[in-house]
């Protein structure tokens, strides 16, 4: 296969680009069918064969056929024995379930799904498969940008659909219905198929996106907690984005591609700000600074117990010269009361919470989600009674997030404390999740993060001439506020040895020591200015 020629890019470049933001984006997970590959129609027929000849022999003259909308509501997007047996409850037919090597002529629900199976294998063997090619052009490009992708389906012929499109040179990981039977994955909408792509492709789900083109598919990657859910659909989109759907567009060459934002690159190509001294330098000349720190990861070490995240000393005395010559802001997921008694320096701005619990130096409070602390109370009390016998889970109730740790959990426990947690949140309508680094929290369900915190305490403090912002953070949750600053602003990230994220971070540092190096360079430009 030419790949230069299926690259071309015509199908990318004269689309409508649709608004999307990929910064955070670290890895895109597909489903197949009516997302890359045009089978979707000849599932359809092999079902409506297999069922309308079963309902016309069980039912006779009280016969309805399946249909479109059946196909749609009770079998898209689901593994083949979960299709059959909800479509069959939707008629009121019991059947045995049977065994996943019951002949396809058995009146089993095992069986019946074996059928339509048989049927499906005829018409691709007759009708080949049909590409989506816009789409296969957009993952094509994107995988040169770097992103890493899978590929999901229920079906369990998804290598055969894959090799009979080409396409198998696309991903770094498949799941398909052979590796759900072999790890008994539950179907759509769990998010389980999606969850065993992320970890195949180890990327946090919080960090990558999933497209699908099923009702039961969006469910699913809404309550895997995946960073965007991108919807397919020419027709009938309004279903999608009830489902959950972030975005729904046409085809994948609708969606920007990764990297077209300049600002959006590897963390790894990301350069050294102590490499270019004069980039502190002319943000120091051009306006009063205005710093901005996130706190663990980046003023002290990430340690596998958060109480013992202590700032040290010399950090702290930097942060205190700091606030004598401009704006200082902390800006966490942390508690704010706990913020505060770690970082212990007073006349700074404190934003806890991700920025739903603002105090200003003079002590006056702002708080976002009072209405919704009776929902946290009852996702702690359900988590903590479903966690306490977890080997690894740590609960860590916030005033304003639960952040549900699985940084000491042994491998085997991890996906199930994800799991009790994405249950949980779902449970409550008014709560969300969000990742980080081995957590899942959740959060009020409000459009308010470190980058609305950022905007608004820029605020308070642009009465007093130009500013210049500086935001040094290095959590996932930190793109929010990278993203959120002015043009004329410096995002920088705190990179980890073994991060390899995107990020709209312009500069990079390696750890805190150096977050103190670049606060104590930061004063004594301002000093030498003779900022007041």
């Amino acid at each position: 296969m030419n790949e230069d020629a299926d690259a071309a890019p015509d199908p990318i470049a004269t689309a409508r680009s649709t608004t999307v933001d990929l910064s955070r984006i670290q890895a895109c997970i597909c489903d197949l069918d009516g997302v890359l590959t045009d089978t979707a129609a000849t599932h359809l027929r092999a079902w409506k064969h297999m069922f309308d000849a079963f309902l016309r022999d069980r039912l006779g003259d009280e016969f309805q056929p399946f249909t479109k909308d059946d196909y749609r509501q009770y079998v898209d997007g689901k593994p083949r024995y979960d299709g059959a047996q909800s479509f069959l409850e939707s008629r009121d037919i019991e059947l045995p379930h049977g065994d996943p090597d019951d002949p396809p002529d058995r009146d089993t629900v095992c069986g019946l799904g074996n059928r339509k199976n048989r049927y499906f294998h005829e018409l691709l063997e007759k009708e080949g498969v049909d590409r989506i090619e816009p789409s296969i052009a957009w993952v094509r490009a994107a995988k040169r940008r770097g992103l890493a992708l899978a590929v999901v389906t229920s079906s369990r012929n998804g290598r055969r659909v894959l090799d009979a499109a080409g396409i198998q040179d696309l991903f770094q990981a498949r799941v398909d219905g052979m590796d759900g039977q072999e790890l008994d994955l539950p179907g759509k909408p769990d998010p389980a198929y999606f969850l065993e792509a992320a970890r195949r492709l180890d990327v946090d789900p919080g960090s990558a996106a999933i497209v699908e083109d099923a009702e039961a598919g969006v469910e699913a990657g809404r309550r895997g907690g995946f960073g965007l859910v991108i919807g397919i659909a020419d027709e009938g989109a309004d279903r999608l984005r009830q489902a959950g759907a972030d975005v729904v567009v046409k085809d994948l060459s609708e969606l920007p591609l990764p990297g077209d934002d300049e600002s959006w690159r590897r963390i790894g190509d990301v350069p050294f700000l102590l490499d270019h001294e004069d980039v502190l330098q002319d943000l120091v000349a051009a306006g009063r600074p205005a710093l901005f720190l996130d706190y663990d990861g980046t003023l002290t070490p990430i340690v596998s117990d958060p109480d013992a995240a202590r700032l040290p000393e010399a950090t702290r005395h930097a942060l205190e010269r700091a606030r004598d010559l401009f704006p200082v802001s902390i800006i966490s997921g942390r508690d704010l009361d706990a913020l505060r008694e770690f970082v212990r320096v007073d006349g700074i701005y404190y934003a806890g919470s991700h920025g739903l619990h603002i105090r200003q130096p003079d002590g006056t409070d702002h708080e976002r989600a009072v209405d919704w602390l009776p929902a946290l109370d009852r996702a702690e009390q359900q988590l903590r009674s479903r966690l306490q016998d977890v080997e690894g889970a740590a609960i860590e109730r916030k005033r304003f997030a639960i952040a549900v740790h699985y940084r000491n959990a042994p491998d085997d426990q991890v996906e199930r404390i994800q799991n009790i947690a994405i249950e949980v949140a779902d449970g409550e309508d008014r709560l969300r999740r969000s990742g980080g680094k081995k957590i899942v929290e959740l959060r009020p369900d409000l459009d308010w993060d470190k980058g609305s915190a950022l905007r608004w305490i820029l605020d308070l403090i642009a009465d007093g001439g130009p500013v210049r912002a500086i935001y040094i953070g290095d959590d996932v949750t930190d793109e929010d506020a990278f993203r959120a600053l002015p043009p004329s602003g410096l995002p920088v990230v705190v990179r980890g040895e073994d991060d390899d994220r995107r990020t709209a971070a312009r500069y990079a540092l390696t750890d805190p020591e150096q977050v103190r190096r670049v606060i104590e360079r930061l004063a004594d430009l301002a000093d030498r200015k003779g900022t007041p």
